[in-house]
């Protein structure tokens, strides 16, 4: 299955696409898919109303707003230099642990949304990312019994202001979290439609130009290991986002480093889930 979320910002409503590409309303069966919806089985039940009809859907009109394809999770790990050529473009060599931090949940937003330059930032970078949503609770989970509790995958593009990341002393999150900083979507593939992310596709590009053309293969540490380490320092809830890291590309790796302006366009896409662009604009 693939889930989105769709409508104005502040007034989303939960959506499905269909096998046949429609895309339906489901908001009257089930209101929001947050941490409620995949604790308790949401994933299971909307399948099987899928199966029987899709009573009281209604199709949602063209054009409509994509919103993150989850409700806002309780926070979004993110998973640095976990691809061997982002990590020596990076500095530092190859991480014999995965390198954690973290984005706060209100950086989220849809898929199309405009990024938001803050005031003072004069190096936004982009990096596109293969993002794993939790769907059950986990705590020490065996790496062999991780998959069972993801419920699906999605994209997101980490944005970074490289300056309040680096220089501006303490961790990264400083230069992780602004809003619209985690731009999530198209949709949610669940982990029967998408089985294997071992070998997936990466790529970004700034108006237009390709910028990055990695392979999830290229990963340092895998998926299911990365769920199952992470479980061992904290509580992953149902909704709950980890970004994987990204292949080599980005702005800061450039000489001279090629950061973002106001204007520029960024796009992003995974191979099995879809694609997603950004517009850079001005704070207010």
């Amino acid at each position: 299955m693939r889930l989105i979320r769709h409508g104005d910002i502040g007034s989303e409503r939960p959506g499905v696409i269909l096998a046949d590409g429609k895309l339906i309303d489901v908001s009257a069966e089930f209101p929001s898919f947050d941490e409620v919806f995949f604790a308790n089985g949401g994933i299971d039940l909307l399948r099987s109303w899928i199966v029987a009809g899709c009573h009281n859907s209604t199709v949602i009109d063209d054009g409509a707003r994509l919103a993150a394809p989850i409700d806002r999770p309780s926070k979004i790990i993110c998973v640095g230099k976990n691809y061997a050529d982002h990590a020596k473009e990076f500095g530092g060599g190859v991480p014999d642990e995965p390198v954690l931090f973290m984005k706060a949940s209100s950086a989220y937003c849809g898929p199309n949304d405009d990024v938001i330059l803050p005031l003072g930032c004069d190096k936004l970078d982009y990096e596109v990312e293969l993002a794993v949503v939790i769907g059950k609770a986990c705590r020490r989970v065996a790496e062999n019994e991780a998959i069972s509790h993801i419920a699906g995958y999605t994209i997101i593009c980490d944005y970074s202001e490289r300056a309040w990341q680096n220089e501006h002393s303490g961790q990264w999150v400083k230069g992780k979290s602004s809003d619209t900083f985690a731009p999530l979507g198209p949709c949610m593939v669940t982990t029967d439609e998408l089985t294997d992310t071992g070998d997936l596709s990466l790529w970004s590009k700034v108006n237009g130009e390709s910028r990055q053309n990695g392979r999830s293969s290229d990963m340092i540490f895998s998926v299911p290991f990365l769920v199952s380490y992470i479980s061992r320092f904290m509580t992953l809830l149902p909704g709950d986002v980890i970004a994987t890291g990204t292949p080599g590309g980005v702005g800061m790796g450039y000489n001279p480093p090629q950061y973002l302006s106001a204007g520029d366009q960024v796009e992003q896409g995974i191979e099995g889930i879809g694609s997603m662009c950004q517009c850079v604009s001005m704070d207010d």
